[in-house]
């Protein structure tokens, strides 16, 4: 479990083409799924229409659902949505572009399973056989209302011995297949031709702006997953110091009330963990290897970061002082040298 855990945070967490190599898998997927699907019309006037309009949105839905799931700028954009403006500004664009990729991506199972049953046809069969005009087909006019009704009903099913070797019910299957067919070809063909002026409409455009967004987009996704790893990596240390000092004073406790062994059965020494190893002075990280957590060793402290985070994220200014952020989580080293004159960025 947690491999399969491990693997799934890297492809939420791995670049745009495995994200994707993802989404083209799940496309992939849905093809062997409709194709392995039995399908059975229930062929009841009061449920053919529902079960075949089901059959064709619901399991886009799903797939839609997931699609949002495997990727994790999805969360990532509802994240920087929501959060509150504090000491940086908030671009909507940037929330707009993230959101356009998030769709793309998640859009494409569905449009497969949606384009597959159109030229199937199967499924628009099922949902429309009951709203055939009666009037187009010559058989039906010497049937009754309530008999053409039922005749209708059980188009789908050409087992069935009202509408076996039916000429009618041929005529009526191939004509709703053949515009369930008109309508797949005609789908395909608008979303070709949105994707192609998609494509030649962009030059048009500003680029400038558009890179400014695809960079400001990967910086907001970049930056969350860097912020994850260093509270995971502050937890750790946190964790290791806390049952260090929990060991260290319960041995004290138990030297206090006389309640160690005697010597010939164990040790002159129980075998805990040493509070602290000494540190290397030849070592360059050694000291500032623990700083964050000289600077931040209790709950109230780690909760008061937490919060001023969520709800005053640091300015994108480089050259700005670091105040409370230079004593932040992350062991890291500064980017660059002091005294170095940087460009400003625009907030985002």
């Amino acid at each position: 479990m947690e491999r399969f855990r491990a693997l799934f945070q890297h492809f939420q967490s791995s670049s745009e083409s495995v994200t994707n190599g993802l989404c083209l898998l799940l496309a992939a997927l849905t093809i062997k799924i409709y194709s392995s699907f039995d399908f059975n019309c229930p062929c009841l006037a009061r449920y053919n229409t529902l079960y075949g309009l089901g059959l064709l949105l619901t399991p886009p839905l799903a797939l839609f659902l997931c699609g949002l799931l495997v990727n994790r700028q999805s969360v990532v954009m509802v994240e920087e949505w929501h959060r509150p403006v504090g000491q940086r500004r908030k671009d909507a664009g940037i929330v707009r572009y993230m959101c356009s990729s998030v769709l793309q991506r998640a859009l494409a199972a569905p449009l497969v399973w949606i384009l597959l049953a159109l030229l199937d046809g199967k499924c628009f069969v099922c949902a429309f056989s009951n709203s055939v005009d009666p009037e187009k087909f010559l058989d039906l006019a010497n049937m009754t209302p309530s008999q053409v009704q039922l005749f209708l009903a059980k188009v789908p099913c050409k087992e069935d011995e009202l509408v076996r070797d039916s000429p009618a019910r041929k005529a009526v299957s191939r004509y709703l297949r053949c515009l369930s067919q008109a309508l797949g070809w005609s789908l395909t063909l608008l979303l070709i031709l949105a994707a192609f002026l998609a494509r030649c409409l962009r030059p048009c455009f500003d680029q400038t702006v558009f890179l400014q967004r695809r960079y400001w987009s990967n910086y907001v996704d970049l930056e969350q997953k860097l912020f994850d790893e260093t509270c995971c990596e502050h937890a750790r240390d946190f964790a290791h110091r806390c049952v260090l000092h929990f060991f260290a004073s319960m041995r004290g406790e138990l030297r206090a009330w006389g309640l160690r062994r005697d010597a010939s059965h164990l040790s002159p020494e129980p075998a805990v963990v040493p509070p602290e190893p000494p540190e290397d002075p030849e070592d360059p990280d050694s000291g500032r290897r623990k700083a964050h957590l000289r600077a931040i060793c209790s709950r109230e402290q780690v909760d008061g970061l937490l919060s001023s985070w969520y709800c005053s994220k640091p300015p994108l200014d480089l050259t700005a002082s670091p105040g409370l952020w230079g004593s932040g989580l992350s062991r890291r080293a500064p980017l660059v040298a002091p005294g170095t004159t940087l460009s400003q960025h625009t907030d985002v």
